[in-house]
């Protein structure tokens, strides 16, 4: 199978790292990554001014762009007369969880692609802090197992699974379970401050606090240690015929 790969976080970042390795044991891979970290940027791309890309290593390109750029050229160009079966963007390092996902340029990436009718998956791991110890290789081992059984037959069109893995090791996952989008909870989400002019600023991203208590939700299923995935259409509303999705990870948690 063919993949396309993607994220927010940079070409040279850990999870994206991760999840090549892995998938390309059994699938043929390429990456194409913003040149710089660009979280949260949403579905933003490049109007107005060029793009520019360069080749780094085999089969893994950088681009001046945002994730949604990315999956415009990879899949309008590099991949043009060969297009991927799937595209995965990940592994983000840190939650993608309730609402936040709109500010995602991890799904964004995955979005992109389902607009162009390309089975796609964006997969995060849910990190606290950039102290964390990261198991990046646990969430590449669960993305590989999906593709392993063909997963991008079981995504419908126009839509997307947007997948996060608790940070724990391998032993200290539950199992994965289907879920819908919850709601983060953060406190001061804007903060004023002052420079050393004293002059008045703004300061966006609030301490998160928590997620609302909602069973079946992503926010819980990730509390309790259970992969969340959470199969979503074009607009971020959750799809609940998933009878195929349902069975493939009845086989996986019972492996």
């Amino acid at each position: 199978m063919k993949v396309l790969i993607s994220n927010d976080d940079g070409v040279n970042a850990n999870g994206i790292d991760f999840l090549n390795n892995e998938l390309k044991k059994s699938h043929e891979t390429l990456i194409i990554a913003p040149h710089k970290e660009r979280s949260s940027c949403g579905h933003g791309i490049s109007l107005g001014e060029p793009l520019r890309v360069k080749k780094i290593k085999e089969n893994i390109y950088q681009c001046s762009g945002y994730p949604a750029d990315c999956i415009l050229v990879g899949v309008g160009h590099l991949c043009k007369q060969d297009k991927p079966d799937l595209v995965v963007s990940g592994i983000n390092h840190g939650a993608n969880l309730g609402q936040d996902r709109y500010y995602s340029g991890t799904i964004a990436a995955a979005r992109e692609a389902a607009f162009r009718g390309i089975p796609s998956i964006a997969v995060s791991l849910v990190t606290q802090s950039i102290k964390d110890v990261e198991h990046f290789e646990v969430a590449a081992k669960f993305v590989k197992r999906l593709v392993d059984k063909n997963i991008h037959q079981l995504i419908p069109a126009q839509s997307l699974l947007n997948i996060n893995v608790p940070n724990v090791s391998e032993e200290k996952i539950a199992g994965a379970m289907i879920t819908f989008a919850g709601f983060q909870e953060y406190s001061e989400e804007v903060v004023q401050r002052n420079d050393t002019r004293g002059e008045k600023y703004y300061w966006v991203g609030g301490t998160y606090s928590g997620h609302k208590d909602i069973e079946g939700s992503d926010g819980n299923a990730v509390a309790q240690n259970y992969i969340s995935i959470n199969l979503q259409d074009l607009s971020g509303k959750t799809i609940t015929n998933l009878k195929p999705l349902e069975s493939l990870l009845k086989d996986l948690n019972e492996d």
